[in-house]
């Protein structure tokens, strides 16, 4: 039977069924991103930290905003050549439309990815630093201060990738593995590193294990850490608990008989407090578990682990494993080779709640009295930030909390090469004074190799939080990456719907034309929403 109005539209609405489908379909996403704005809006009028403000690059999201714009008319364009029975320029018009897709999601690409390479810190005070970290040398290798080092020179991991100076040293003499769950990266990194340093990590006592009530498998003290070893730990560790579950089962089954029997006519929950196992009676049965190993590191030797790893102590750490370390913890420095941007907003807002003068609190942070080129900065921060008053005055108008509390980058690079005396403000401007930015610098953040920052180095006592600016860090990039994530789906989900018209919709076309202009118009549709969706996402997340 032949489901009515696919092509030909009903003669009472003038419309066919994919239409009808597509605005039901529509109707539900504007709800899901309905709900997703207002959430943003309350997250935004709820928070208890400063909301980040105009922290994305606007060139690439206003070039893609036009771009999708553009790509609205194309795919309109595509549809009435369909109409007009021009099949060339359908083809045209449709691939500009998919080459704009393409176009969005580069962009979108390089936004994501220098988001992820570019490095926050809450300190415990709440001041809070960005910039870019620097990658550990290798042992024994010596680089000459305000020169980068080589690729030869950095150290890398057992992956071969590099490792950023935001790892936590732990010297462990005697590490405890969980039996069931080890995370197998870590352990081979662990025998690189002992490898590296000559040290062996051996099983610290000899281990008799039954998988079975007359089959012992033994470990020997001494044995060296492998993933085989541990697997074959854990496959005995695993058997003799599935024993003992069984024979605890079995023991409880009989106990039940037994409170039944002994009690006719009573229901399970008034004998529940008189079933318990009889242990003496199975203890015959049971096979010894080994919930951990302890091996032992001959000499102590010092591991290296990402701070979200491993949760340290002065002499003992616990990674996301289980896996237990004993020793003593290093100086585990955060070093970042460029601070591109400080932000005392949050410190100010902890302080105010204290009833603390905000420039007292300012002054005592961590980061001005430990720091004399940060200090310097500020200081001429403040010079400008007294200019940017004065002038605001005139038009009774007062500089925002940004202005007050927040050093970008292009604030940072200009103070960076700018002595005190010579610091202004540019008249009529009403903004604290900056770099311009190179055409580059609008997609791919600062120029470390055009502009000049400071470096810091932040003691692992002084890390509240660390984080990339991804969703870990705060509400608003967490937002921020589900919308423009979710959208991003959106677009190549319509750009392949297109595609598929483009490259496989000619034997429709030669079938009934106006069969492919319904299917083109109706991709159409749901591609003018994912603009709508853009053209809402693009002011409150990039411009407020």
């Amino acid at each position: 039977m032949e489901i009515p109005y696919i092509v030909t539209p009903r003669k009472d609405t003038g419309l066919f069924n994919s239409k009808i489908a597509i605005w039901l379909f529509l109707a539900s996403e504007v709800m899901l991103f309905g709900g997703f704005f207002s959430a943003y809006i309350f997250l935004r009028l709820g928070a208890d930290f400063p909301w980040p403000e105009r922290t994305l690059p606007v060139l690439p999201g206003l070039i893609n905003t036009f771009v999708l714009i553009g790509s609205s008319v194309t795919v309109v364009f595509a549809w009435a050549a369909l109409k007009m029975r021009q099949w060339g320029k359908f083809q045209f018009f449709m691939s500009v439309t998919i080459a704009c897709a393409g176009i969005f999601m580069v962009l979108k690409g390089i936004e994501y990815n220098v988001k992820f390479h570019h490095q926050a810190l809450r300190l415990k005070d709440y001041a809070v630093v960005e910039g870019h970290l620097g990658y550990k040398v290798k042992d024994g290798v010596h680089v000459e201060h305000g020169k980068e080092p080589t690729e030869d020179q950095l150290a890398k991991d057992s992956k071969g990738k590099k490792i950023e100076e935001n790892v936590v040293n732990f010297e462990a003499a005697e590490i405890s593995f969980n039996t069931v769950r080890v995370e197998s990266p870590w352990v081979e990194a662990m025998i690189a590193r002992a490898t590296e340093k000559n040290a062996t990590i051996k099983l610290a006592s000899k281990i008799d294990l039954k998988t079975a009530p007359d089959k012992v498998v033994t470990f020997d003290a001494g044995t060296e850490l492998s993933l085989a070893l541990l697997d074959s730990i854990k496959e005995a560790h695993l058997a003799a608990r599935k024993n003992n579950g069984a024979v605890r089962t079995d023991n409880l089954r009989e106990q039940w008989v037994k409170a039944h029997e002994a009690n006719p006519g009573k229901r399970d929950w008034e004998l529940a407090d008189q079933v318990v196992i009889d242990t003496a009676a199975i203890a015959d049965k049971l096979m010894p578990e080994q919930p951990a190993i302890i091996f032992s590191v001959e000499p102590a030797t010092t591991f290296q682990f990402r701070p979200r790893d491993i949760q340290e102590a002065a002499e003992s750490g616990a990674l996301r494993d289980g896996t237990a370390l004993k020793g003593k913890l290093q100086e585990s420095p955060m070093v970042f080779h460029y601070v591109d941007a400080i932000d005392f907003r949050h410190l100010v807002m902890k302080a105010e709640e204290k009833g603390i003068d905000p420039k007292v609190a300012i002054e005592n942070s961590w980061l001005l009295k430990e720091n004399h080129e940060l200090k310097e900065i500020w200081e001429k921060q403040q010079v400008a930030l007294a200019q940017l008053t004065a002038e605001l005055a005139t038009h009774e108008r007062v500089p925002t909390e940004k202005d007050k509390y927040r050093i970008g980058w292009q604030e940072m690079a200009y103070y960076s090469k700018t002595a005190i005396s010579d610091v202004k403000i540019t008249p009529k401007k009403y903004a604290m004074p900056k770099v311009k930015e190179e055409l580059n610098e609008e997609f791919f953040g600062p120029d470390y190799k055009l502009r000049t920052f400071p470096h810091l180095t932040v003691p692992r006592g002084e890390v509240q939080f660390t984080s990339k600016f991804a969703p870990a860090w705060n509400t608003y990039y967490a937002v921020y990456f589900t919308m423009t994530g979710l959208h991003g789906l959106h677009v190549i989900g319509g750009a392949l719907v297109l595609a598929y018209y483009l490259f496989f919709g000619k034997k429709m076309y030669l079938s009934n034309p106006e069969w492919l202009a319904n299917r083109v118009e109706i991709g159409g549709l749901f591609w003018h929403f994912v603009d709508l969706v853009w053209i809402f996402l693009f002011p409150i997340l990039y411009l407020m």
